[in-house]
């Protein structure tokens, strides 16, 4: 798995499936996780027209193909299951290299599909945390595996 991190780190952009407006919910945690650690991050999401943090309002993707660069794009999903396999095609139809699954995003099915066509995939039992490999637990010592310089900011 260390070599799927480096790489989903490595990409020039990153985007957030899932991303939310409530505060709340993982998927605005995600988001601002990205943010605040100072890596380019488009929120996805079809329903909501930007998410605010603090004082910034960042204008959401409709979806993974509409990504200005998917091709150059790692991103980390934040949705049920049976949503996820169907992000996944897409990523995949766009050309996007590397994905992350949030634990609670993926059951056998789903982890099998992104291993099998992306060349990195991260989710699945392991991490530091306890539920399994996250952004928010497991992010910075990725970012250091793939050397990126960042400096965390508070937002």
């Amino acid at each position: 798995m260390e070599a799927a991190v480096k790489t989903f780190f490595s990409s020039p952009y990153f985007a957030v499936v899932g991303a939310s407006q409530n505060p709340a919910k993982f998927g605005h945690k995600v988001f601002a996780w990205y943010v605040a650690h100072s890596l380019p991050a488009s929120p996805i999401n079809p329903t909501s027209p930007a998410i605010d943090l603090a004082s910034t309002s960042h204008p959401t993707v409709a979806s993974v193909s509409a990504l200005p660069s998917p091709e150059q794009t790692s991103i980390s999903i934040i949705t049920p299951p049976a949503v996820t396999i169907k992000v996944l095609e897409e990523a995949k139809a766009a050309g996007v290299p590397a994905v992350w699954l949030q634990p609670g995003t993926f059951d056998d099915k789903v982890l099998n599909f992104a291993k099998k066509e992306f060349q990195a995939a991260v989710g699945g039992d392991g991490g530091w945390g306890s539920e399994g490999w996250c952004v928010l637990v497991d992010g910075e010592w990725g970012l250091e595996l793939a050397g990126r310089n960042w400096k965390k900011q508070r937002i």
